[in-house]
């Protein structure tokens, strides 16, 4: 990490995005209190790290968006939503989307960058307003959702999970859908995946989301 820049507890200020590593590393410790980690998505920047690293803070190039006006449903989906399966809530049990975040199995990774910090910095974030869950639920279980931060007209993605076929689905597109009715532009999904990319996720350059969030603290709007 010779050519990362640390920071401390005392120092709230990030370098310029444009310095990160060609992976997208911008800078490595500090803390997660809030007003750290606003800072860091009014910058652009977002932790992401596994639980025996240090913090890691990121701003890749390029960064994975969707635009609410581009949200894509398939046929197969259309005809889910349709049947009502799910009730879809928001921000009833925020705390335990986190944990079946973390609990969730992915195959492109070993264990879990939610970690019991990680919790409890966006559950305060939570609690002061600025992260929020999308849940799907089927007979009075949770059975999928997501949370993800909101900055001025941007909704930051975190991260989702689905115990139920088509649970995530249904829960994200009811998302895109109350983002956009509220004046919401844009999706964050910081890193590419296939799983926005069906939605019409693209990419776009750091550069230009960078603009797209400073122009967004002007508007900000009401989750």
């Amino acid at each position: 990490m010779d050519s990362i820049l640390p920071l401390s507890n005392y120092n709230m200020i990030f370098p310029n995005p444009a310095m990160a590593s060609d992976e997208g590393i911008l800078a490595y410790g500090g803390d997660l209190s809030v007003n750290r980690l606003l800072g860091a998505y009014t910058k652009g920047i977002f932790p992401w790290f596994n639980e025996d690293d240090p913090i890691l803070w990121w701003s890749p190039n390029p960064r994975f968006v969707l635009y609410v006006d581009d949200l894509h449903i398939s046929k197969s989906l259309k005809r889910t939503i349709k049947k009502n399966i799910f009730e879809i809530k928001y921000n009833t049990s925020f705390v335990e989307v986190l944990i079946e975040c973390a609990n969730a199995s992915r195959p492109d990774q070993e264990g879990t960058w939610i970690t019991p910090d990680m919790i409890e910095a966006y559950s305060d974030l939570h609690k002061d307003g600025w992260a929020h869950s999308f849940e799907a639920w089927y007979d009075g279980e949770l059975v999928g959702g997501g949370y993800g931060v909101v900055i001025g007209d941007i909704f930051c993605g975190e991260s989702m999970f689905a115990k139920k076929s088509d649970a995530s689905k249904v829960a994200f597109v009811h998302l895109v859908n109350r983002l956009k009715e509220n004046g919401f532009k844009l999706i964050d999904s910081q890193i590419h995946t296939e799983y926005l990319e069906t939605f019409g996720a693209k990419h776009i350059s750091r550069d230009e989301y960078l603009a797209l969030v400073k122009k967004s603290l002007e508007n900000p709007k009401d989750f």
